[in-house]
């Protein structure tokens, strides 16, 4: 399983996509936060207006320590902007700050795609860990079951990553809409937006690809298993 040329064949185009989109997004990123925002806006003070903006007026903006470790937390209805975007001045701190209030809205919306990816957080946390546990048993032990079993669980990681493509994709363009929408940034300043998210999309469709990839991998190295058993 380990060396099968195979396995590279499934997941080496992904992983590639994967790894140019985590490095065009850092990149992206710091190349646009050295471009100030006409308006002078902390990355916190864009998104508390867009927010306000949504009648999304009890949702708190929240400073976070790490690097592009943003997120809309929606148990506790608080955007968490890490410390660069927070303080911000910047096109990616715009950016970065919309998008992530994109997820606010979205939840406030009730899109579906966004409750079903809250619903799938237990799924993939188990796929990840003992799904790919039991794979990884099954094969050594040449145990064609268990390592269906463990298909099943990981597909429910599958599962996540895909459900999340459309969440992500749609955040962005709900963060550009309203940034549009409310002058919040110039023709230039939309330009360095869209670069910045578009880099940042591009590692969740890396991410999913993986993550089909890695499963369809996987099945076929099951079905053979079965085959050689019959056989």
């Amino acid at each position: 399983m380990f060396f099968d040329p195979m396995y590279l064949l499934f997941v080496l185009p992904a992983f590639l996509l994967s790894a140019w989109a985590s490095w065009a997004t850092r990149h992206r990123f710091e190349t646009w936060s050295r471009v100030p925002i006409q308006s002078g806006a902390t990355g916190e003070s864009v998104a508390r207006y867009l927010l306000d903006q949504n009648g999304l007026s009890s949702v708190r903006v929240v400073p976070v320590r790490g690097a592009l470790s943003d997120h809309y937390d929606p148990r506790e209805r608080v955007v968490r902007l890490s410390e660069p975007v927070y303080f911000g001045r910047s096109v990616s701190s715009t950016a970065v700050a919309a998008h992530e209030t994109g997820h606010a809205i979205q939840h406030a919306l009730g899109y579906a795609p966004f409750g079903l990816r809250s619903l799938a957080v237990p799924l993939a946390s188990l796929g990840s860990n003992l799904g790919m546990g039991i794979i990884f048993v099954g094969f050594l032990l040449s145990f064609t079951q268990l390592v269906w079993v463990g298909i099943v669980l990981f597909a429910g990681t599958v599962l996540f990553q895909v459900i999340t493509l459309p969440v992500e994709l749609d955040a962005s363009s709900r963060a550009k809409a309203e940034l549009e929408r409310l002058h919040m940034v110039s023709p230039d300043e939309r330009r360095g937006v869209s670069a910045v998210l578009t880099a940042a999309a591009m590692t969740y469709v890396g991410a999913a690809l993986s993550a089909l990839s890695t499963l369809a991998y996987f099945v076929l190295r099951a079905g053979s298993m079965g085959g050689r058993r019959r056989a």
